[in-house]
């Protein structure tokens, strides 16, 4: 069974259980349909978690302006004191459910330097993917969670995400990944 409904930008997202995400109906993207350019930091300036995640949200704000920041950032918290979102490898996938919320939206960040993040690892996190999911969507939030978390294993893409310095070049990386 398949359905679509807009995403934040009024494009379709098609529902495909098929192949257990939404994607843009247009061209068969995934990541490229949640992440836009303008929620992509190629440098975060922060350099404490909890600032972390108001940056990213910051960013996220800039392409769902209908969320409340500082609520966002409070779920976010929330869901970090449960257990880190730092996987290992550089990586870190805060996420949260908010309400009212249509779509699965995401954010990315990177630090060069590294941010202390308590990931499972003990290492310093590089590589920020910040997901928000619709309260609704536990399923489909599990499962780009699982599609990122295998992408973000690949070492070859996490130090091209590195090495990028701009939103295009970071979001390309991720587009070639795309499907």
């Amino acid at each position: 069974m398949q359905g679509a409904r807009k995403d934040a930008t009024g494009a379709y997202m098609e529902i495909r259980e098929d192949r257990g995400f939404a994607g843009n109906a247009a061209d068969g993207s995934f990541l490229t349909s949640i992440l836009k350019k303008a929620a992509i930091i190629p440098e975060l300036r922060t350099a404490s978690k909890g600032e972390v995640l108001k940056e990213l949200v910051d960013a996220l704000y800039l392409t769902v302006p209908n969320i409340d920041p500082h609520r966002l950032v409070k779920l976010l918290k929330e869901r970090e004191e449960l257990g880190s979102t730092g996987v290992g490898s550089g990586v870190a996938i805060p996420h949260a459910k908010y309400p009212d919320l249509e779509n699965i939206v995401a954010a990315f960040g990177k630090s060069s330097s590294g941010i202390a993040f308590d990931a499972q690892d003990g290492q310093p996190v590089h590589l920020f993917f910040a997901l928000v999911a619709p309260e609704h969507a536990a399923g489909l939030h599990l499962k780009v969670l699982a599609k990122l978390s295998r992408l973000l294993k690949e070492e070859s893409f996490r130090q091209r995400l590195l090495a990028a310095d701009d939103p295009e070049s970071i979001y390309s990386i991720i587009l070639e990944k795309d499907d």
